[in-house]
């Protein structure tokens, strides 16, 4: 080829290759639709509180107002499933906001002054930093707190544009701030419903007018492609005994399947108690009896031992009930009553006894029975006849921590000195070396109370 026409061929195929490459942009673009026109609110409309909104150089801004309610900017439309972006932006640690994701609006609530509800993934200037995680508004609150993902509490950049993905595909809700892998629930309460931009209720007259900034607002509700979490993240899910793609790659199994009780087996037997417990519509049940310590039915116990793990699962207490869940059992003890082991304590701290006894209230909901008293936010803690999340945590080098309805509420280190000196302060005195074996069962107890459990599920740890 003659060096003219292979200038030419090398002309024509770079324009081919910037053609193919624009079309493909161009394509990838349009599934694109702007929520924003960067002009003027069309399309949206101010409802709950009295904050202002105004359009400002192709931003939105939200002016917080004292003595008014949470007030959103929402959208006209109701959108299903979709991919939605934005750039949000907040100047002083006063002014909370959020984005809802298939929000709900009733206007006849609260005497016709209306009300916003339903999935908002959050936006939380506060030393707290719970930024990206799900609050479900007015309704259930917190379903993803960051104390489950605290890799991503330093994502959300204070006084900066912090860009913001939202996927709500199915039953699945994700987040991710400036690229890093927030929140990721699991859920159906709503199928669909409106975008929202809040401006959050303040008190102090002196933080009146802190502004919120929204700018480059898109969604896609087409052709989705969700995209796949690749981390190690914790994922809360609502359904019933089910694992998503991400918890299986990551080493989740149930621990209950939901349909009979493999795996399980009395404490100090081979097979499992032929009463008292059973399997009915995917729960795990113990039935009331006279609220002994497993005198009536006994303890379960795996049928595995354990050493380093992460445990997650759902129970349910009845008014009045007391049960835990223990973990590193021996059953080597030779003791009365229930197996001996440490204690994720389940009670009803209002109308239990045992709340009241033990050493600064080690003996309630989610503490470390005995040992440590949780420390527990009363709004994080369902009562009886609400599900409640727990979760327990054993790393290889015996740090341990306790969660109740995502919150961390009890850590501390497996046989170091500050534990010793804790059990021989407790009950679990006279045994050598308590709770320092190097692998255990995980224990469901029986204390003569109807306990629900659902959602058992574990991974070990290296």
């Amino acid at each position: 080829m003659k060096p003219k026409y292979f200038s030419y061929f090398l002309i024509s195929l770079a324009m081919g290759l910037f053609s193919c490459q624009t079309s493909t942009n161009d394509k990838k673009e349009e599934n694109w639709t702007n929520l924003f026109n960067g002009e003027t609110l069309d399309g949206w409309k101010v409802v709950g509180g009295k904050a202002e909104f105004e359009v400002k150089n192709g931003e939105i801004i939200g002016y917080a107002v004292a003595n008014t309610p949470n007030t959103f900017l929402i959208t006209e439309m109701d959108y299903s499933d979709f991919i939605l972006e934005l750039e949000l932006k907040i100047e002083d640690l006063s002014s909370n906001s959020g984005v809802m994701a298939r929000g709900q609006f009733d206007p006849t609530a609260r005497d016709g002054q209306g009300l916003v509800y339903g999935y908002q993934i959050e936006a939380d200037p506060s030393p707290r930093a719970w930024s990206g995680g799900l609050y479900d508004e007015q309704r259930r609150g917190w379903l993803y707190p960051l104390d489950l993902n605290p890799a991503a509490k330093a994502a959300f950049k204070m006084g900066e544009w912090n860009h913001y993905r939202i996927e709500a595909i199915g039953n699945e809700i994700k987040s991710w701030i400036n690229g890093q892998e927030v929140a990721y629930v699991v859920d159906d309460m709503d199928s669909k419903g409106h975008i929202g931009l809040q401006v959050h209720s303040i008190r102090s007259a002196e933080d009146e007018g802190n502004k919120t900034y929204f700018r480059n607002i898109r969604i896609q509700t087409d052709n989705l492609q969700p995209k796949p979490f690749t981390g190690d993240v914790f994922v809360v899910s609502t359904g019933l005994n089910e694992l998503t793609e991400l918890e299986e790659n990551n080493g989740w199994r149930l621990l209950f399947n939901g349909e009979n009780t493999t795996g399980w087996k009395a404490a100090y037997k081979e097979e499992f108690p032929s009463e008292g417990w059973f399997v009915q519509d995917g729960i795990l049940t113990i039935k009331a009896s006279d609220g002994s310590e497993s005198m009536s039915y006994g303890d379960i116990v795996t049928t595995e031992k354990f050493s380093a793990f992460d445990l997650a699962f759902d129970f349910k207490f009845t008014e009045g009930a007391n049960s835990g869940v223990k973990y590193f059992v021996t059953l080597s003890e030779g003791n009365v009553g229930s197996a001996i082991g440490l204690e994720y304590q389940i009670l009803d701290d209002e109308r239990h006894p045992d709340a009241k006894m033990g050493r600064e209230g080690n003996r309630t909901l989610a503490s470390l029975y005995d040992l440590i008293k949780a420390d527990k936010n009363p709004r994080f803690i369902k009562g009886p006849g609400e599900w409640n999340k727990g979760r327990l945590v054993v790393y290889p080098d015996n740090r341990v921590e306790h969660y109740l309805n995502g919150v961390k509420v009890v850590e501390y280190l497996r046989g170091s000195q500050a534990y010793r000196e804790l059990v021989a302060k407790s009950k679990y005195h006279i045994w050598e070396n308590f709770g320092e074996a190097e692998e255990g069962y995980i224990l469901l107890q029986d204390h003569g109370d109807e306990v629900h459990f659902k959602n058992i599920k574990i991974r070990t740890l290296q």
